[in-house]
């Protein structure tokens, strides 16, 4: 009942949306059953045939001065219609593209996945994505501003490696949408820096349900609900091959990352984590059923190393990346020889770790080093009996600043902001949002409400 009874004096936030303004734009329609690759696509009823059409007829390598809407009427695309690689088109916040079901959300069901590269502003807004046979969904490398809203992404029984892969990107958008369904990752970004995550439902994959790492900066992850996972839910940073990150972004895994208000459960690992991270919020969360093979809540080291074999042409930036002044090594990894990715200012405040009878974690929490300035305090801890082990030597303060199975009253603690001062350089990487006023535990979006009210049952 606790969880439950926090809730109750919860505030009603909206989860993030992207504004995207209202641009004019041209559509082009497309019916895959009535359409023709010859009409010209300018009406429902002079419909084209195919996605790839539609997609051929926006200019590439051009920066449009005319936004374009590709109305997916209902139906069935197949494979066959969906172009192979989605590149090079260059929309803008006053001209974007934008790829929608036209008649009602996820009713144009899509059986290819999109491979993209180099598209700027391009939206995907309503599609049910489910490629045959089963496997990744959307990977969308070097993009500017990407959205993903109210989309479905089926990577099938576990048969996508990432049934989202975001790399080397800015400005990415994820809102309202299920993805489901990795062997690795359901949301797995790289070197991505501005944007949110939020108001999704991500689940069933085997490794972590999601995590931003490679440089990631600047990201919101808020109000979904995320569970099903095996080695754990969220996590900010993990490990990475350290040519694959982008500068100035060249020392933690991940900067400035603000995880709010999620649900996490049924999580075999933990339910929140950081590997190798600066700045990064964990608040207001609220997990249940997290670590049942490990510990519910993580802080250790990320790993960064030089990927592939010797003479491949990319590993010359590991090289090009350490003479700018970033952390990692020009060995070819072996799975040993990595280098180890610290943390720094990291805040865990006012979160929910609740595991019921017969659900225990071996220990509340695992914290690898005596890292600079980690704050945990005000959370909730209920795991197993009043003597399960904490995972810390010193229990003191821990104990002493949050309830961990009824050893201190519930209180919640204000959240300071953070600095920007101790940021490793060179280089240096941009300052973030230092603030954390005003970040309350709320009502989330609609897929952690539903979830939450039958958790409280």
């Amino acid at each position: 009942m606790l969880p439950q009874l926090l809730l109750l004096a919860a505030v009603t936030l909206a989860a993030p949306r992207y504004d995207a303004g209202s641009p004019v734009l041209r559509d082009l329609w497309v019916n895959p059953v009535q359409g023709s690759d010859s009409n010209d696509g300018a009406t429902r009823a002079t419909a084209l045939r195919t996605l790839g059409a539609a997609w051929n007829r926006i200019p590439s390598e051009t920066v449009l001065t005319e936004g374009v809407r590709i109305q997916l009427t209902a139906g069935l695309y197949p494979r066959t219609s969906i172009p192979n690689y989605f590149e090079s088109r260059w929309g803008t916040a006053a001209a974007p593209i934008v790829i929608q079901s036209a008649d009602g959300p996820r009713t144009a069901h899509i059986e290819g996945d999109f491979n993209i590269y180099d598209a700027r502003y391009l939206y995907l807004i309503g599609l049910d994505m489910k490629p045959v046979p089963a496997g990744d969904v959307v990977h969308c490398e070097l993009c500017d501003h990407f959205l993903i809203r109210d989309c479905a992404l089926d990577g099938g029984e576990r048969s996508a490696q990432e049934t989202l892969k975001v790399n080397q990107s800015q400005y990415v958008y994820v809102e309202g949408s299920t993805i489901h369904g990795a062997y690795d990752n359901a949301i797995d970004f790289v070197a991505v820096q501005y944007g949110h995550i939020s108001g999704n439902r991500i689940y069933d994959a085997q490794d972590w349900c999601a995590y931003t790492k490679g440089g990631s900066a600047y990201l919101r992850v808020e109000s979904n609900d995320i569970s099903q996972c095996g080695t754990g839910g969220f996590t900010a940073g993990q490990g990475t091959g350290f040519q694959y990150m982008t500068p100035p972004w060249l020392h933690y895994e991940a900067y400035d990352v603000k995880v709010v208000n999620n649900y996490i459960h049924d999580t075999e690992g933990a339910g929140l984590g950081v590997n190798g991270g600066y700045n990064i919020l964990f608040a207001h969360n609220t997990m249940e059923r997290v670590g049942t093979r490990s510990h519910m809540l993580e802080i250790v080291y990320g790993g960064r190393s030089c990927d592939g074999e010797g003479g491949e042409p990319d590993r010359v930036r590991c090289q090009q990346y350490l003479d700018l002044g970033g952390w990692g090594n020009t060995l070819i990894a072996d799975g040993n020889n990595g280098t180890p990715i610290p943390n720094r200012n990291i805040f865990v405040y006012n979160n929910v770790f609740a595991n019921p009878a017969g659900v225990i974690a071996s220990q509340h929490v695992s914290i690898a080093d005596d890292f600079p300035n980690v704050q945990i305090r005000g959370n909730v801890f209920i795991n197993g009996p009043a003597d399960q082990p904490v995972g810390v030597e010193d229990e003191t303060l821990l104990r002493a600043e949050n309830a961990i199975n009824g050893s201190a009253p519930v209180r919640t603690y204000a959240i300071p902001d953070f600095g920007w001062g101790d940021a490793p350089s060179p280089p240096l990487a941009p300052v973030g949002n230092l603030s954390n006023a005003g970040i309350a535990r709320g009502v989330p979006g609609r897929y952690v409400a539903t979830k939450r009210r039958a958790a409280g049952s």
